[in-house]
């Protein structure tokens, strides 16, 4: 059974950083493309970042517009476990962030739709306040 475990999130204050990390059990994550998702109160669902698999596109890293050089995604292939580092926090980045999988080794370019995302993890709340 494929689980993902999201974890790291915590209160930061604005122009702080994070590191979250999405751990996998019954999946090589290093196989499939991750995606990084989250949900804002009141909000859909919107993509953040995706990392391709290893070996497709050597593992290409894509972001939402709204997080580009703030946040970085990747991948420890031996701990099974996707990280994404989160800076230069604003209030506007509060949400649950979630990671997900899907049988596929790309980051097609719908990414960011989360409907084809098959297995998703629980959830971890970031909240950015002073």
């Amino acid at each position: 059974q494929v689980q993902l475990v999201e974890s790291g999130g915590g209160l930061v204050q604005p122009g702080g950083s994070l590191e979250l990390s999405c751990a996998a059990s019954g999946l090589p994550l290093e196989w499939y493309a991750i995606g990084w998702f989250r949900q804002a109160p009141g909000k859909e669902r919107e993509g953040v970042s995706c990392i391709s698999s290893s070996e497709t596109s050597n593992g290409s890293t894509h972001y939402a517009d709204s997080v580009k050089g703030r946040f970085t995604i990747s991948r420890d292939a031996a701990k099974n476990t996707v990280y994404l580092q989160i800076g230069s926090l604003k209030s506007e980045d509060t949400a649950v962030y979630y990671c997900a999988t899907t049988s596929a080794g790309l980051c097609y370019s719908d990414w960011g739709d989360p409907d084809p995302w098959g297995t998703w993890g629980q959830g971890t709340l970031v909240t950015v306040s002073s």
